[in-house]
């Protein structure tokens, strides 16, 4: 398959890698058990994109729009944490510069680097190309996701959100929910 017959895949399908979370472990922070290891494709319609992307204003949108979402479930809304942020951040643009796979490899690591001391924690990423919303479809992908809806709608206080976009204008968003001790 070449490179071409793959980015024309990529560029009509919204991939979320499963959500990654933690089951709480009484005065330890590094235990994890994935929820499932499957993908799942969400079928979308592409528009190429034209403008200077700013990844920041996109992981405030994805902050809002999953708080917003939160909300009109009554529940509370989530903190924007600027570790957790940085850890997602960093997660995000090595999957975008292809030092690691589109998943959640080095989740337990990731949380540790943000030196929280929590209860539980939770991952949830996207892919995606090609689209005038990657935060609305990127969203949308996870909601519509039961192991995904279930990150957003557990029982966290602390969120981080990092974005990344490579040269190909593939778009990878990791969220990390964290509930702190």
């Amino acid at each position: 398959m070449s490179r071409k017959t793959i980015l024309g895949i990529a560029f009509t399908t919204i991939v979320l890698a499963s959500a990654m979370n933690t089951k709480p472990v009484p005065g330890h922070t590094s235990s994890s058990e994935t929820t499932s290891k499957e993908s799942l494709l969400i079928p979308s319609h592409p528009v190429k994109l034209s403008y200077t992307v700013k990844t920041s204003k996109l992981e405030k949108l994805i902050f809002e729009k999953i708080n917003q979402y939160r909300a009109s479930k009554k529940l509370p809304r989530l903190k924007l944490d600027s570790k957790i942020s940085k850890q997602a951040r960093i997660h995000s643009q090595d999957m975008a510069k292809h030092r690691v796979p589109f998943s959640h490899n080095g989740f337990v690591k990731r949380v540790n680097k943000i030196s929280i001391r929590y209860k539980s924690a939770s991952e949830n990423v996207a892919f995606n190309f090609g689209y005038d919303d990657p935060v609305a479809e990127a969203v949308k992908g996870w909601i519509e996701s039961p192991s995904h809806l279930k990150n957003i709608k557990g029982k966290y206080n602390l969120t981080g959100v990092g974005v990344a976009v490579n040269s190909e204008e593939e778009y990878f968003l990791t969220q990390i929910f964290i509930l702190s001790k």
